[in-house]
């Protein structure tokens, strides 16, 4: 498929992806009360000067460029910053967490019309774009109209790598539009490169410059207070195929330690309803975050089928298996796990994470296990040893290094696109920019 064929297929089946976006909006996957932005249409004035646009499809990419933006800001006093976003989630968390002149909308879906109306808006100086969510109309239009793009913290896993390889003739221009790639791994790197991306380079994971995920301390309080003394671990951001084990974990342990409670966090929490019914099916005694059912003496499992709250539960647990790994979706970040003071298991699974988690088990912060029994085994010892688990905990916490180099590398390698730079963009590529 080339670009000029994805672009008319867009423009015929309009309708066709309007009418999809509205069957999602009475799903309640869609905000609807901000939904015309999604089309295109914004919901506030453009301020007046300088501005960046900053796009990441959901949470994990708003939250891993916050730092940066907050250093962009501190930086130009006169500089305004948008960032965009696809899910509601990342919607309501930007909202307590953006510094002033930085502002959210919704990403406009990928239909031309909706794209020019966006950027008829806006009208960015520069766009910079998140990791791995690629608009192609999005990219090629801004691009048409001379803004100048770069891909940060750039990731391709090797899943979407053999997917995008037999579409060369789509991916090749949408990288070459950017002014360059910063991977944020050297295998991300050299995938990039090998589908077209030109000057490459890499200086680590905006990840780990982010700040500790927050939560409410009067909530906190509260799930303190239920749990008490009792033993405790969590499975966070599960995925189909590992709540079954988890909830193996908790009957095989159950009697080992007395008033285990186990914390069971799925990745997409409308899946709540789901899990509950499986756990309660056989016979464990679950309480739900989302519908406010309390921690009680008989609770075996409490399920965080809730948004935006990973800060809340990662406080409440001295041992955190991180979800996504025991099957082959390449497991989530466990920098945010660390940063809590966790000691972190995860399975065999980590390829989207690769180097922080080798970083973590090199540390003695972090232990993989092979499968559920060996997951059983793991919380055992560390409930068993606190001190093992508090050890762990903190050469965890210690190899989740705070990343301000890599924030630093990135604004140089950015600092000839910023807005009121002088350009000399090529140069500045050549000399700074290692091809992957």
């Amino acid at each position: 498929m080339s670009t000029a064929l994805y672009r008319g297929i867009t423009t015929v089946l309009s309708p066709v992806i309007t009418w999809h976006l509205r069957r999602r909006l009475a799903q309640g996957k869609e905000d609807p009360v901000r939904f015309r932005e999604r089309l295109g249409k914004s919901g506030r004035e453009r301020p007046a000067g300088r501005l960046i646009w900053i796009h990441g499809a959901s949470v994990g990419e708003m939250l891993s460029v916050l730092p940066l933006v907050e250093r962009l800001l501190h930086q130009d006093t006169g500089l305004h910053i948008l960032l965009t976003s696809g899910t509601v989630t990342s919607a309501r968390i930007m909202s307590d967490r953006l510094p002033a002149r930085a502002i959210h909308q919704y990403v406009p879906v990928d239909i031309p019309s909706c794209v020019a109306g966006f950027l008829d808006h806006w009208r960015p100086d520069l766009a910079l774009w998140v990791e791995s969510e690629l608009w192609p109309n999005l990219i090629h239009q801004t691009r048409a109209r001379g803004v100048p793009m770069a891909l940060i913290n750039a990731r391709m896993s090797e899943s979407s790598f053999q997917r995008w390889r037999r579409l060369p003739l789509l991916i090749r221009p949408l990288l070459q539009a950017f002014e360059f790639c910063i991977a944020q791994s050297a295998p991300d790197g050299g995938r990039l490169a090998t589908l077209g991306a030109q000057f490459v380079s890499f200086h680590g994971n905006l990840k780990a410059a982010s700040p500790p995920l927050a939560a409410d301390p009067r909530d906190l309080h509260v799930l303190k207070m239920a749990i008490g003394q009792r033993p405790v671990w969590l499975a966070a951001s599960t995925h189909p195929g590992e709540e079954a084990m988890v909830a193996g974990v908790h009957r095989r342990l159950a009697s080992r330690f007395p008033g285990l409670l186990t914390i069971l966090v799925p990745r997409h929490a409308v899946r709540g309803d789901e899990i509950a019914g499986a756990l309660q099916a056989q016979g464990l005694n679950v309480a739900r975050r989302a519908l406010d059912q309390p921690i009680g003496g008989g609770t075996d499992i409490y399920l965080g089928d809730s948004m935006g709250e990973m800060g809340l539960y990662y406080r409440l647990a001295p041992i955190v298996f991180i979800g996504g790994s025991l099957v082959e979706h390449g497991g989530q970040n466990p920098l945010e796990a660390a940063r809590l003071n966790s000691a972190l298991l995860f399975g065999p699974h980590m390829f989207n994470f690769t180097e922080q988690a080798t970083a973590m088990i090199r540390a003695g912060g972090a232990a993989q296990v092979a499968d559920g029994d060996a997951l059983a085994d793991q919380v055992a010892l560390l409930l068993a040893d606190r001190d093992e688990a508090a050890r762990r905990a903190a050469a965890a916490e210690l190899a989740a290094d705070d990343g301000q180099d890599v924030i630093s590398a990135v604004l140089a390698q950015l600092a000839p696109l910023l807005p009121g730079q002088t350009p000399g963009i090529k140069s500045e590529q050549e000399s700074n920019c290692a091809g992957a």
